[in-house]
């Protein structure tokens, strides 16, 4: 994929999650992530997307920023001097010293969205930037992947139909609050798209879309072509449903089962990912027990046997955040009792 350009939209005020983002980036928000070693990190939630991006192969990245945003903009500005305060202080911050070589090994654009007029005018900011197919992923959401497999299922399917758009799908029951598209199959788990409707008061299916797409250039004549959709805002998706009517090939690619979609986006959408994630950390951390009681040898006395060897890395997702669970006193009181 090192022929993509990647746009990271990171514009919007974050209304859901007022009043934590009158001040700081819903982007910002914190993941713990595993990289590797198996030690932990604090890293922003547009951060990971970036370095997962990056793995994929990109390095040509626009991250679309809006009033208030600062804080963005300065996480990924290389600081070679707080580096060297922390190597004196016997620090040794592999995390960050790797995360600026990604940096500096790529080209990192921050494009200004004066207003929030929605996610289709951020993309329509790319228009004199971008030539050719590009990536465009929300910076609120995070897709627990077989390392960057659904990036390359997604670049791989919009090559195969020629598409002008695809876009990553997944089946909710109640798609009230999505993008929702109808379709018919051209093959298993990819759909070509008949209509793509924002946020219908009544779904015609449960094909909701996930903020992950290809798009070709001609996504941005359609953008300039529509007028204000939903909210007053200039939707991605109204521009889609343009191309379709042109009769323009835009396909969806379902996103399978065993695929995590962490959605951080409303205090509901964070449960919810929280909580499948709690799931994943625990199992990660108990198979990194087990991995380890294996390593050692036969268990000694009075120690359980080992039924099965762990591999080294297991089979869940690197990059996994974790939940604390908060109970009033009186019930923390009452398990220790």
């Amino acid at each position: 994929m090192d022929g993509y350009t990647a746009l990271i939209t990171a514009g919007g005020i974050g209304t859901r999650l007022l009043p934590f983002s009158k001040e700081i980036p819903k982007e910002m928000l914190p993941i713990i992530a595993h990289d590797g070693d198996d030690s932990l990190e604090l890293k922003p939630l547009v951060q990971a997307i970036f370095e997962q991006l990056y793995t994929a192969g990109i390095r040509n990245f626009y991250i679309v920023v809006g009033r208030g945003k600062r804080a963005i903009e300065d996480h990924f500005s290389t600081d070679p001097g707080f580096l060297e305060f922390l190597e004196k202080k016997g620090k040794r911050p592999k995390g960050m010293s790797d995360f600026y070589e990604k940096i500096k090994s790529s080209n990192l654009v921050f494009l200004n969205q004066p207003e929030p007029l929605g996610f289709g005018d951020a993309v329509l900011l790319g228009r004199s930037h971008i030539d050719g197919p590009f990536i465009v992923q929300a910076a609120d959401t995070f897709i627990l992947s077989d390392g960057v497999e659904y990036l390359e299922r997604l670049t791989g399917l919009h090559r195969k139909y020629r598409a002008s758009a695809t876009m990553l799908l997944r089946e909710i029951a109640q798609p009230q609050n999505y993008g929702v598209v109808e379709g018919d199959y051209l093959e298993p788990g990819v759909l070509k798209i008949t209509s793509a409707v924002e946020k219908p008061e009544t779904p015609r299916s449960h094909h909701a879309i996930m903020p992950v797409y290809v798009l070709g250039d001609q996504i941005f004549e359609a953008l300039s072509k529509i007028g204000p959709g939903r909210g007053g805002e200039l939707q991605l998706t109204d521009a889609i449903q343009s191309l379709v009517a042109a009769g323009e090939r835009v396909i969806g690619v379902n996103l399978p089962g065993d695929e995590l979609i962490l959605d951080l986006g409303s205090p509901e959408t964070m449960i919810a990912a929280l909580k499948l994630s709690l799931q994943h950390a625990d199992a990660r951390a108990h198979a990194d027990r087990e991995f380890t009681k294996t390593k050692r040898g036969p268990p000694g006395r009075g120690e359980p046997g080992i039924g099965k060897t762990v591999p080294e890395h297991g089979s869940l997702p690197a990059l996994v955040p974790l939940m604390i669970e908060w109970r009033p006193a009186h019930d923390r009181e009452a398990a220790s009792g």
